[in-house]
């Protein structure tokens, strides 16, 4: 495993070869990462809906989840919420402040189409269906749930989602092998899923796929929409995202191993 101060001059590398990475491909890269973890988010929709205790059931869910992120880190694609840490390369003057903007939202625009594509196959392919219609009850509540959040309350939990995710990739960074890296993303993952916190990506499968399972079963669900989707919860959640992953993990991050190192 690295040190924290090796992992950190890393990123800082790292983040500078994603800024100059030719458009196409990182959005190709980015829609990878909104599929992946919308397969995660769909899989733990399927295992909860057949738990009747909550409590079994978020901890099902949570043990799930992780593995989205697994194959993000793996297979190789590009996640807006883990990229939040490329402020390092940022500050430490690796790339221009326009780059990181670049990046940032070619990367979320390919999660959100990646996403939102996953979630209509899913619904629309009928895996709704699933233990007498409970998956398509789970998904249309889940969303209704996610979209009647407080604007504080979905920017104050985005910030925690994506300290515990930014750490996680930070700790994979760290890893050698793909052992050291599953076993070092795998806790803080399991941590936010299980705390009830937001993840902007996430969302991008849970709320899409609501609206279309309410619209294809017929299911009623009161102030469910492309909207509140965009307004409830995505905007305060990703505001939540960045200043959890950018301005807590990535600017903590360089100010206490990088700032003032010469290059």
């Amino acid at each position: 495993m690295l040190s924290p101060a090796k992992i950190a001059e890393t990123y800082a590398d790292t983040g500078a070869a994603k800024a100059k990475t030719p458009v196409p491909k990182l959005f190709a890269l980015a829609m990878l990462a909104g599929a992946f973890i919308a397969f995660a988010a769909a899989s733990t929709v399927a295992a909860s809906a057949t738990v009747a205790d909550p409590s079994t059931a978020k901890v099902v869910t949570a043990l799930l989840f992780p593995a989205g992120l697994v194959m993000v880190v793996l297979a190789g694609s590009e996640l807006f919420t883990g990229d939040c840490l490329m402020v390092i390369s940022a500050a430490a003057g690796r790339i221009t402040a326009a780059e990181l903007l670049k990046t940032w939202c070619v990367v979320y625009l390919g999660n959100l189409l990646g996403s939102v594509l996953t979630a209509a196959m899913v619904v629309y392919g009928h895996t709704p269906d699933l233990f007498g219609g409970a998956m398509a009850r789970s998904l249309v509540s889940t969303a209704a749930a996610k979209v009647s959040l407080s604007f504080t309350d979905g920017l104050l939990r985005g910030v925690l989602c994506n300290v515990l995710v930014c750490v996680a990739v930070w700790i994979a960074i760290g890893g050698s092998t793909a052992t050291e890296k599953i076993f070092g993303l795998y806790p803080p993952v399991f941590l936010f899923v299980l705390a009830g916190y937001e993840h902007c990506v996430a969302n991008m499968f849970y709320i899409p796929a609501g609206i279309f399972t309410a619209a294809e079963y017929g299911i009623a669900a009161e102030g469910l929409g492309w909207g509140s989707f965009f307004l409830n919860n995505l905007l305060p959640v990703t505001l939540g995202n960045i200043i959890g992953g950018a301005g807590i993990v990535g600017l903590g991050y360089y100010f206490i191993y990088l700032r003032g190192k010469a290059r």
